[in-house]
């Protein structure tokens, strides 16, 4: 074990140094620009006020009646309907109705912002080989990374609230968004794409007309383990004041509080099970129609 201690390392006054300038400059970046960026964020914020308003203050009936009818448009299947009922009544039932509300609008305004920024960073990719090369460490680096590390920036620059929260699970959740984009258009089949250049088809009628439809299948793939992902991040995002079914979690840990701990983290499964049921299916449906299509 003695060759450990001869392995070549930097300097420790030197490293603290590097440290230290590291860390004085991100503190007087956030001085500088942190209002600017808030200033920036909070269309996102009014954006999650005000989705959060819906869920918490509609009536509990509309909202059922309101989550039946998408997923029926989703999956056209009676029993993913009925288990996304008896889900959200067991949920109601045990009392955490509110906090599930809270965590749905969080989940659903973050798939929206993953929708609206990874897929025109994933056309861009499929369009570029160079661009795909860049972009694919800097994603193998967000997937990889521990998930609370992300909070460390977000907290310094933003604060503790909620859009901090939402960036940082949006960060997390958004690589496969990226990635099956990407993959779908470049998966679709060269003959279409021969076809289509044969009736003079421009690349953005390509791109609309051909290339988006054939891919949506996988598109929704992405959707779908985007809010995986979002929902696995958010009893770490409580710890910097998300609201919903993550802090009773963390309260749970704190306190020891096994029954609180189990119940909310069951209800998190039961949302998730729920996003990815209907998610899935209605993958399913488009698979089905392209087949149909084609066939």
């Amino acid at each position: 074990m003695e060759w450990l201690t001869k392995f070549p390392h930097m300097d420790d006054d030197r490293l603290r140094e590097l440290k230290k300038v590291i860390d004085e400059g991100f503190r007087a970046f956030t001085r500088a620009y942190g209002d600017g960026i808030e200033s920036f964020f909070e269309p996102l914020q009014f954006f999650l006020i005000h989705s959060e308003r819906f869920m918490t203050r509609t009536p509990w009936p509309i909202i059922l009646i309101l989550i039946a009818v998408i997923a029926w448009f989703a999956s056209r299947n009676w029993k993913i309907v009925a288990g996304c009922m008896g889900t959200l009544l067991l949920i109601g039932y045990f009392d955490m109705w509110d906090d599930t509300m809270k965590t749905i609008s969080m989940i659903f305004v973050c798939t929206v912002l993953s929708i609206a920024v990874g897929i025109p960073i994933g056309i861009i990719m499929s369009r570029s080989d160079r661009f795909q090369n860049i972009v694919n460490p800097v994603l193998d680096v967000m997937q990889t990374m521990p998930s609370f590390v992300y909070l460390i920036p977000v907290v310094m620059l933003l604060g503790i609230g909620k859009v901090p929260g939402l960036i940082a699970v949006v960060i997390y959740a958004i690589p496969p968004m990226i990635r099956l984009t990407n993959l779908g258009i470049r998966l679709v089949d060269k003959d279409v794409l021969e076809a289509a250049d044969a009736f003079g088809s421009s690349s953005w009628q390509k791109l609309k007309n051909v290339q988006m439809p054939l891919a949506l299948p996988t598109i929704m793939a992405g959707i779908n383990q985007t809010i995986m992902m979002a929902l696995a991040m958010v009893v770490i995002a409580s710890m910097i004041g998300v609201q919903g079914l993550g802090q009773p979690v963390l309260k749970a840990i704190a306190n020891q509080y096994f029954t609180l701990g189990i119940f909310n983290g069951l209800a998190i499964v039961g949302i998730a099970i729920i996003f990815d049921r209907v998610s899935q299916a209605y993958g399913h449906r488009l698979q089905r129609h392209r087949e149909i299509v084609h066939g």
